[in-house]
């Protein structure tokens, strides 16, 4: 007689009601591949009544999911909530050490608890899945703990959020504003309609990246000093200086290994016109990884949205249907070690700089000096005069220049009444 598994989902957003009917489909695809039974005996939200893609049994819905583990045998509860704390936290924690495996896509929480949370898993002899929590339908995280296991990987990096890269792509390819593009994206669900800023600001990336770095260097979850900044203040204009250099502007998300110490980082970066990472566009999301000695491995998906997540959540759920009782992070939670913190400072990087100015004679000199007195050479400089506006752009390619110094200079230009508004800083990737 087949075993037969009880299923619990807790959160029916876009995710979680997906992967529910997912799970009612393919339920003998489930069986004929792992030889298991499985049965959603609970499910769990906030409204019961809410309108949904998919029709619920109303028979196993639960308001307090809590309850779910008091009243119920359930062998994998599926946490599809999201934040890194609250009733996230509450369920997954109480979940574990009932002895109950998890599967979860939810990077704010494992980038925040994960330590812990695998810690509590490994204890209790079940399994803590989150490929789902970064690229989405990418098994980078598998690839990573299983497929990549004995190599040593030096740097991953690429883009991790299907929001921000669609952004950049439209307005590249229409040259249409940042905020026009950004309503267009909410209209088509690709950017929350309330508040995008996590994806904007580069925080949901950046939590991608701890993930990352955490399994890549067999390393704690860091609270490390990183550098992260966002899309927001990117402008048409840039897109054509990009097009004029021969470069692309794409959010990476970064973490590698400098001198045997960590250094995480998010920010748009200008990558070469003809590079792999440069012509991913859209909604799609891709890793690189290098390693020895694997060499350079890329990893190409859809980053985001119900489907994809949903594959690889998938995924966890018939690695565990098979059997495969494993550490969360590849390795024991003992032997998972602290790594110093690169700084920042020290970092060096060749940047692109574009003023916007008052079209007067010495604010040129002005700037060069500004740039001189603190390190920053010049390799080119270009000048776009705007006679009717009596204003000008001056866009500056610099030689490789301190992190330290880059930002002591750009603080220092605030007080020239000349430079119309704060200058546009991108680094060269």
């Amino acid at each position: 007689m087949k075993k037969k598994i009880n299923i619990a989902i807790i959160g029916l957003g876009q995710i979680g009601i997906y992967l529910y009917n997912e799970l009612k489909i393919k339920k003998k695809e489930i069986e004929v591949k792992t030889g298991k039974l499985i049965n959603v005996t609970a499910i769990s939200a906030k409204n019961l009544n809410k309108k949904r893609r998919f029709k619920i049994n109303k028979k196993i819905f639960y308001k307090n999911p809590l309850k779910i583990i008091k009243e119920k045998k359930i062998d994998i509860l599926f946490e599809c909530i999201g934040n890194s704390a609250g009733i996230s936290k509450k369920i997954v924690e109480k979940a574990i050490k009932s002895k109950i495996h998890v599967i979860t896509p939810n990077k704010a929480l494992i980038s925040k608890h994960g330590d812990y949370l695998s810690s509590l898993a490994e204890k209790n002899k079940v399994n803590l899945e989150f490929e789902a929590s970064v690229a989405g339908g990418i098994p980078i995280l598998r690839t990573i703990k299983e497929g990549l296991a004995t190599n040593k990987i030096r740097k991953v990096y690429g883009i991790l959020n299907g929001t921000c890269n669609y952004i950049l792509s439209q307005m590249d390819t229409t040259k249409d504003t940042f905020h026009n593009v950004l309503k267009k994206a909410q209209k088509l669900g690709y950017a929350e309609l309330t508040n995008p800023k996590l994806d904007l600001n580069g925080y949901d990336t950046l939590a991608k990246v701890k993930i990352l770095s955490s399994l890549s260097f067999n390393k704690n979850i860091s609270n490390n000093k990183y550098l992260m900044e966002g899309i927001e203040n990117i402008e048409p204009k840039d897109f054509d200086m990009a097009e004029q250099l021969n470069l692309k502007i794409k959010l990476l998300g970064i973490t590698e290994l400098i001198d045997k110490k960590l250094f995480e980082r998010v920010h748009p970066c200008l990558v070469k016109k003809n590079s792999y990472i440069a012509n991913v566009n859209g909604v799609m999301n891709a890793v690189i990884l290098e390693g020895e000695p694997v060499g350079e491995t890329v990893l190409q998906g859809e980053g985001a949205g119900p489907g994809p997540t949903s594959s690889a959540l998938m995924s966890d759920l018939l690695s565990i249907l098979r059997g495969n009782i494993k550490y969360p992070f590849g390795i024991s939670q003992r032997k998972r070690k602290k790594i110093e913190s690169y700084n920042v400072n020290n970092y060096v990087n060749s940047l692109y700089l574009r003023f916007e100015v008052k079209d007067k004679p010495g604010v040129l000199s002005q700037i060069t000096k500004q740039l001189a007195k603190y390190k920053i050479s010049i390799q080119r400089l270009i000048q776009i005069p705007d006679n009717l506006k009596k204003k000008a752009s001056i866009i500056i390619i610099t030689h490789n220049v301190k992190e330290y110094n880059s930002k002591r200079c750009m603080v220092s230009f605030r007080s020239n009444k000349n430079i119309l508004k704060a200058p546009i800083l991108i680094r060269l990737f």
